[in-house]
């Protein structure tokens, strides 16, 4: 029984690159030998027309010699064109891996200043490829065509030219070893500089109002001058490697005329063999040459690829569900969860277990760092849970086609994340086709239509780049106004009240309520009662672990009674604010 392979899309883009590059190489070999043409006429010019002083012979042998330059460079011209489509192709084969990327590492735990490393990765073996890297090692395996012309023309002229292509060679593969050593370090340190940058334009408003500017500007030049440290040995041995490349290719070149010109005055060859060698030697290197020059964007590139494999092959794509299910509409059931942020060793929450029927509210307590977000992020998909599960309707989450379950979960994050487009396209999921009355329910149910309205161009406003253009408080109407979307079946809201004035908080009572109306379950994060007063069950996380889950009323008796027992009394955050909890219970 054969084991199925998981695919590899990097390794597959990859291998339909190189079946390209076979079209590719026979159009290099035709321009390598039409590459001949220049050095043969100069060969017949030498030792056919000057002897004869025949003129008709001279034109005719021009007369092909520029048919050849131009087939020459209409090839060239083709070669140029297929690599940077190829080149767009590997791109366009990638581009559904690299945006599982982008959308799916922030989920992992990944640095932000990272999430974008493998389209930098794409790019940079893009540039390559449609550059003259691959021309040039498409060229070099014609070399050795080159070096038995020369043979065929003298022996001698034969070693020397394959003498010097040895010690080129063997150059570059010394300078490789070299820049291998200095390019990890330099990588670490631009990786570390590139996190650094990020967070200083994440947090440059508070950087100037806390008076931390020159603190941060001590960190970043310390760390830049350290990135120059590590850049500098490798650019030397760069500079290097290319001083080498063209002292012994001018070297050879004169070496070559040289035993030319020597074989001339001994009558062993013609002056024609002497100049046409030079010209032959020349066309040898220059691929060489050009690698050389290239070997900065070569090691790159590799590296580039290597990063890219290891990336998206370490985030396969979930497999399509062998059946698609209904809509949720009965239950949730957290079974015995604990939670473990991406990239973390650290348990956030553990062994939380509960249900909810369709048309439960839900209030989830607990103080700063209990879990509360964590435990949120977890329910609706975000993070998968370190033991345990989540179930709606029966069906664990990975289960669903994420897409469509996408659709019966209503999620405002603590921090509201806006797109760059209009207030209608924000509240819709930039879903396209939707009908316009389905956006003014959910703007009308979330309070926020007159809002809406009141701006410039109401639904057509455009808030810019994350909502910028938007207060707070307006950001978070959006955001209520996105979550109740589609009437989705799971509502979790995170802090939904926490940039809102009192109409705000009326309006948030409301939406709840009209979200529990239609047999919709709806999860709440907050410190303010106003925003539980349309709830019935509570559920109090206490550092991590579950401390008390049933019906409101209920549950404020119960601690209550605890509190005067003398049990912890910071369950939401500080002890009076618990107080008021215990002792309010809001209707």
């Amino acid at each position: 029984m054969k084991v199925a392979q998981r695919p590899n899309s990097v390794a597959d883009a990859l291998a339909d690159v190189r079946r390209r590059l076979v079209g590719v190489a026979g159009i290099s070999g035709a321009i390598n030998l039409l590459m001949l043409s220049g050095s043969i006429y100069m060969l017949q010019v030498y030792d056919r027309v000057l002897p004869s002083r025949n003129v008709a012979t001279l034109v005719g042998l021009s007369v092909l010699v520029i048919a050849a330059y131009l087939l020459q460079g209409c090839l060239d011209a083709i070669r140029s064109r297929m690599l940077a489509r190829i080149s767009a192709l590997l791109d366009a084969a990638l581009q559904a891996p690299i945006y599982g990327a982008l959308a799916g590492l922030p989920l992992r735990g990944v640095a932000p200043s990272m999430v974008q490393q493998p389209l930098r990765d794409l790019e940079l073996v893009r540039a390559f490829l449609s550059g003259m890297g691959p021309t040039a090692f498409l060229d070099m395996p014609w070399l050795p065509i080159f070096v038995l012309v020369l043979f065929l023309f003298h022996p001698l002229i034969g070693l020397v030219a394959i003498t010097g292509a040895a010690l080129i060679v063997f150059a570059a593969v010394f300078a490789e070893r070299q820049s291998r050593i200095f390019a990890l370090g330099v990588s670490k340190r631009t990786a570390a500089r590139a996190a650094l940058a990020d967070e200083i334009r994440r947090n440059a408003e508070v950087i100037h109002a806390l008076g931390m500017r020159d603190r941060f500007k001590t960190a970043w030049c310390r760390l830049n001058e350290a990135h120059i440290a590590e850049a500098i040995p490798m650019r030397d041995a760069e500079a290097d490697l290319g001083a080498t490349a063209k002292v012994l290719r001018y070297t050879l070149q004169s070496a070559v005329l040289c035993v030319g010109a020597a074989l001339v005055v001994g009558e062993r060859a013609s002056g024609g063999i002497m100049i046409a060698s030079s010209i032959i030697m020349g066309r040898a290197l220059a691929p060489i040459e050009i690698v050389l020059g290239t070997w900065k964007q070569l090691i790159a590139a590799r590296d580039a690829v290597r990063r890219l494999d290891k990336t998206l092959n370490g985030m396969p794509s979930p497999p399509a569900p062998a059946v698609t299910l209904r809509s949720p509409a009965n239950n949730l059931w957290v079974q015995h969860v604990a939670v473990v942020p991406p990239g973390s060793n650290r348990v956030i929450a553990r062994d939380i277990s509960f249900s909810l029927p369709a048309g439960r509210g839900l209030a989830l307590l607990g103080a700063s760092g209990s879990g509360k977000s964590s435990l949120a992020k977890t329910i609706v998909g975000l993070w998968q849970p370190a033991h345990g599960q989540v179930r709606l309707d029966g069906a664990r989450l990975d289960q669903w086609d994420s897409d469509r379950l996408g659709r019966h979960i209503g999620y405002l994050p603590q921090e509201v994340s806006l797109f760059d487009g209009t207030v209608a396209d924000n509240i819709c999921r930039f879903e396209h086709g939707v009908s316009e009355e389905t956006i003014l329910e959910a703007a009308t149910v979330a309070g926020a239509h007159d809002l809406i309205v009141s701006l410039p161009d109401g639904y057509a406003t455009q808030i810019g780049e994350g909502g910028a253009l938007l207060s707070a408080g307006q950001r978070q109407r959006i955001g209520l106004a996105r979550a109740l979307y589609g009437c989705p079946f799971l509502v979790v809201l995170d802090e939904p009240n926490a940039n809102l004035d009192a109409e705000g908080e009326a309006a948030l009572a409301r939406a709840i309520k009209h979200v529990r109306a239609r047999k919709a379950i709806v999860i709440v994060i907050s410190h303010r009662l106003s925003a539980l007063s349309e709830l019935d069950m509570v559920l109090v996380l206490n550092r991590g672990g579950l401390l008390d889950f049933g019906p409101r009323d209920e549950v404020w008796a119960r601690l209550a009674q605890r509190m005067g027992k003398g049990v912890p009394r910071s369950v939401d955050g500080a002890h009076s604010r618990h107080s008021v909890v215990a002792e309010g219970k809001p209707a």
